[in-house]
């Protein structure tokens, strides 16, 4: 199976779905085949762009004996129906973030994809960038000394019209939350990924500015199992939007993660990266304003997995992390204006 081409379909025709299908393409041995969507005329409409079958529902695309793997880009409130459907079909699964929206829900999902004998991955992708790597590496190495502080800054903006796009944004059902479950889950699988688990000591979400049912503004206080401190500061309402900011320090030394890239590390009185802030605020004000290489590396290990390769590096359990302490942060309060 070493040599073997992983054939993917695709569920949901929106803007991730596209990054996905881009993705794919980039790999040599992976080949998209289908898509499916909430519509045969919409999955028609996606499937032109690529070339590849258009299925008129996802039971079919299940159906499809050549589908190897399905991505699963349909709104966040789908996705765990959606992935124990493709399970129990003996499908593999690339699930797009958040892969549910609660701890339980991602628990069940894991043992169903253990007892499938199937490959299930969530998307973090940023896991894979060469400088998250370099600093996963300097805190294994305990470089920065003991942590002390460990804060994410996720400041972005969202206007109006970016919720009024589709009947599913915003919404608690199929939303799941806000400025953290949808904006900010890929910074937070990014801060437990690097620092390690941690638990609330406290935590305020509520709605500032637009006219939705979960939060745009996000605040919570956390006490990290190896001891440092932290917060989280996360919103869709601050103008014009900065890039997500993770600073991490310790007793020796400091790193701050912009967006994926290291802006300054210090250690030992040294200085060892410092680069200008860059030019533009990327997905801080435009949510589809990254490249899909980090989606590529991501989808090429979960096939190097199915192929017996590779170790699957972001597996369910992983995927869940995140969920688990944004649905803590949640249970701090009811969100409110």
């Amino acid at each position: 199976m070493a040599d073997k081409t992983i054939r993917f379909g695709i569920l949901g025709c929106g803007a991730i779905a596209r990054f996905h299908a881009d993705a794919i393409a980039m790999l040599d041995n992976a080949e998209l085949i289908g898509v499916a969507g909430s519509s045969l005329e919409s999955a028609q409409r996606f499937a032109l762009g690529y070339q590849v079958k258009a299925y008129a529902d996802y039971n079919e695309m299940l159906a499809d004996q050549n589908v190897d793997a399905v991505c699963i880009c349909t709104p966040s409130g789908f996705h765990a129906e959606n992935t124990m459907q493709a399970l129990h079909a003996k499908k593999h699964v690339v699930l797009e973030k958040p892969m549910t929206f609660t701890k339980a829900e991602a628990k069940a999902i894991a043992a169903e994809a253990e007892k499938s004998g199937c490959v299930l991955t969530v998307i973090c992708q940023l896991r894979f960038s060469e400088d998250v790597r370099r600093v996963k590496k300097l805190l294994a190495d305990r470089a920065l000394g003991e942590l002390v502080f460990c804060d994410l800054y996720m400041k972005y903006w969202r206007d109006h019209a970016y919720y009024a796009s589709s009947n599913w944004k915003g919404t608690r059902r199929f939303d799941g939350g806000g400025a953290l479950m949808n904006q900010g889950i890929h910074g937070i699988d990014l801060l437990l990924y690097l620092v390690g688990n941690a638990k609330v000591v406290h935590a305020k979400n509520c709605t500032r500015l637009h006219d939705i049912e979960v939060e745009d503004a996000s605040m919570a206080m956390l006490q990290f199992e190896n001891g440092a401190m932290g917060v989280i500061e996360a919103s869709t309402c601050v103008w014009p939007g900065f890039e997500r900011r993770l600073e991490i320090n310790g007793t020796r030394g400091s790193v701050i993660l912009v967006e994926n890239q290291i802006q300054k590390l210090i250690i030992d009185g040294e200085t060892l990266v410092e680069r200008q802030q860059r030019a533009g605020n990327g997905t801080a004000s435009n949510p589809t304003a990254f490249a899909c290489d980090l989606h590529a590396l991501q989808i090429s290990n979960f096939i190097d997995a199915i192929c017996g390769r590779d170790e699957l590096l972001i597996t369910a359990a992983e995927g869940g992390r995140a969920v688990a302490l944004i649905e803590e942060i949640y249970q701090f309060g009811l969100q409110g204006r």
